[in-house]
Formats: C-alpha cells, sequence, structure tokens
C-alpha cells in the first residue's frame, strides 16, 4: 500500500488470471486454451500486415472485423462491438450498462473477473445461487434488478442455458440489459446472437481466444441492438480509441472467414471432451455436464486438492478453486488426445 494511492485502489480484490508456467514440458489444462493453432488464413492475414504500414494508427472503429462478424451471423455492423479481449468488452459493458440504482444480478459460482468489475466501478450487485446440479434457475432472476449477466456456458461448471430458458429471462427483465457471455459457446451450444434483433435488452459477448485459437491475440466482440453498441463506443473512444492493432483486426476477420477450419477444429475439442469425460467417469470422477472446452469434475473420495498437488508433480497442471461450493471440482482443460491422455494416466496413480 502507498500514500500515493487514490483512496479506492487498497479495498480493489483483483482477478487472478490462471497460472501461465514458464517451465516446459508440462501438459498444461488450467486455462482452457485451444489445443489447435489459429486458421491459416488468419496467420497469413497477420503476416500481410508486417509491412510499413505499422507506423500508421490501426482503423480505430475495427470495420473490417466488424463486417466479418456481421457476415458470419447475419446481423448489421451497427450491431457490433471490437474490443481488446472479451474482458476489455465486458469492463465497457459495466462501465455503460450497468452502473444503476437496482443491483446486478449474476451467478454465485461464474466468471471471477464480474464482481472484480462490481468493485472497479462500485457496481451494486446480488450473487445468485445455482441450484443443486449447480444450474441456473431462471426464475430466480425475475426480480427487480439493474442487470444480468452470466456465462453460457457457465464458467467454471461448463453447463448450457439453453435459447428458450434466455428467452423467459429476457422476457422477464425487458427494462434492464442482459448480458450473455458466450466465451464457449461455439464447443456445444446454441448463440444467443439469433435473439438480438428480437430483444433491444440483449447484448451478446464473445472471444476469440476459445474457439478461434487466437488467444494471444486479444480480440472480443459484442453483438447487439445499436443502442447498447453506442453506449459502448462511447465509453471505449473515452478510454482507449484504437483498442485493436492491424494485425489483430486482419487475423480475426480472416479467422471468421474460414468456416471449414473452425468447424473442424471445434468438433476435434468436442470429441476430445467426450472421450475425457468417459475415461474420468471409469476413474470414478462425476462429471458435469459440459458445452464447453473444459470439464469440471469431482472424485467422491479423493481431495481435489490433493489431485490438483499430485497432477503437478506429474506434470500435468489443471484449475483448482477453493470458493466453499466447488472447492471439491478441478476443472480441466481438453487439451489435445495425447495431452488428456498424459492427464488420465495420472490420476491412475492417485
Amino acid at each position: 500500500m502507498s500514500k500515493f494511492w487514490s483512496p479506492f485502489v487498497k479495498d480493489l480484490v483483483p482477478y487472478v488470471p490462471g497460472e501461465q508456467p514458464k517451465l516446459s514440458k508440462l501438459v498444461k489444462l488450467n486455462t482452457n486454451e485451444n489445443p489447435y493453432g489459429p486458421s491459416p488464413r488468419a496467420i497469413a492475414a497477420m503476416h500481410a500486415e508486417l509491412n510499413d504500414d505499422l507506423r500508421l494508427y490501426p482503423d480505430p472503429n475495427g470495420d473490417r472485423l466488424k463486417q466479418a462478424v456481421a457476415e458470419y451471423y447475419g446481423v448489421q455492423p451497427a450491431q457490433v462491438f471490437v474490443g481488446n479481449g472479451s474482458d476489455e468488452v465486458l469492463a465497457h459493458a459495466f462501465h455503460g450498462l450497468f452502473q444503476h440504482d437496482a443491483p446486478l444480478l449474476f451467478p454465485d459460482i461464474s466468471y471471477s473477473f464480474y464482481p472484480v468489475y462490481c468493485g472497479l466501478y462500485g457496481i451494486d450487485h446480488e450473487q445468485v445461487a445455482l441450484d443443486e446440479q449447480f444450474q441456473i434457475r431462471v426464475e430466480d432472476y425475475a426480480r427487480p434488478n439493474g442487470g444480468i449477466i452470466f456465462p453460457n456456458p457457465n464458467a467454471p461448471t461448463g453447463c448450457l442455458l439453453p435459447l428458450d430458458a434466455i428467452e423467459r429471462l429476457l422476457q422477464g427483465s425487458p427494462d434492464s440489459v442482459v448480458l450473455v457471455d458466450e466465451a464457449y459457446i461455439d464447443f456445444g451450444g446454441e448463440t444467443a446472437i439469433s435473439l438480438v434483433d428480437k430483444y433491444p435488452n440483449l447484448l451478446v459477448t464473445q472471444t476469440l481466444s476459445k474457439s478461434r485459437s487466437l488467444a494471444g491475440l486479444r480480440v472480443g466482440i459484442a453483438v447487439g441492438h445499436p443502442d447498447l453498441i453506442e453506449a459502448l463506443e462511447r465509453i471505449k473512444n473515452s478510454f482507449n480509441s484504437y483498442p485493436l492493432d492491424r494485425m489483430a483486426i486482419a487475423g480475426a476477420a480472416a479467422a471468421f472467414a474460414d468456416r471449414a477450419y473452425f468447424e473442424q477444429t471445434c468438433q476435434q475439442v468436442i470429441a476430445s471432451r467426450e472421450a475425457v469425460v468417459a475415461g474420468l467417469q471409469g476413474l470414478g470422477f462425476e462429471v458435469l455436464p459440459s458445452a464447453a472446452n473444459f470439464v469440471f469434475a469431482r472424485h467422491p473420495g479423493k481431495d481435489a486438492a490433493t489431485l490438483a498437488a499430485g497432477l503437478r508433480e506429474q506434470g500435468v497442471i489443471v484449475r483448482h478453486f477453493k470458493q466453499p461450493r466447488i472447492a471439491q471440482f478441478l476443472r480441466i482443460t481438453i487439451g489435445a488426445p495425447e495431452q488428456n491422455q498424459a492427464l488420465l494416466e495420472a490420476l491412475q496413480g492417485l
């Protein structure tokens, strides 16, 4: 703590990202990165930007990427916002759409950045308990609120809320923004972007870090009614007018254009996930139903922290959370087949 800090800084509880170890030869299954590389077309597009034009600022609006997203989802470019990773997009949404008198609602087991943003922007919030099967109950959100946000599939559980349930939630809160955070939607769900023309209070965010294998590029998007997008643009242009560089815009646009590669790698991850689930269940684990590129599992007779430590000793890293309700679960990223096999073999000896 320093005397030079602004007063509110000392009370902030920052987000803790997943560990990024610098040791080699680790089986790294803790941060939900895609085991398959980006689209070759995305890499080629980024290489093409490595020229003298780097002396020039990028397009502050990212119009090339907005057009690619709009074409992919069948919306208008005015319904698309782009930013430096979905975390920045979410931050602008918290700042621009959720600062109201009534509390923001989100699940008690959810993306741990949500309470961090509430602390950063002074947003009153309430965490709504998942049911005993770790599912969102739509009826629990039918109360006065200043907004609703949840990941779909949820993180870290991987559980999916179907579109008809999302519609019921939207209909129950027509006067506040409902933000569906779809970081993992491409691994087993149906995007709520299909609903944005019907519900002006719906905002959908996505990242290119997971299903499009561009975590190192930092690109996020939001799709919704132009009025919601305008709020995000106003925040962005009051904070950082150039959130995406030339390579990010080019690479991300090319990734959306390469549908075949995207669909192929998603299917490979899904197939591997089902194999991992079967392997874990064969070892006695309970695994929650997952529509993400990770699984959430616990063993009825073994302590999760002990398992995580034992795996680490064998060079396999998974994510363990210390929240009371989920302290006995491990979140395990779906890796390449050889990584998944190394995980299962390591667990056999623990």
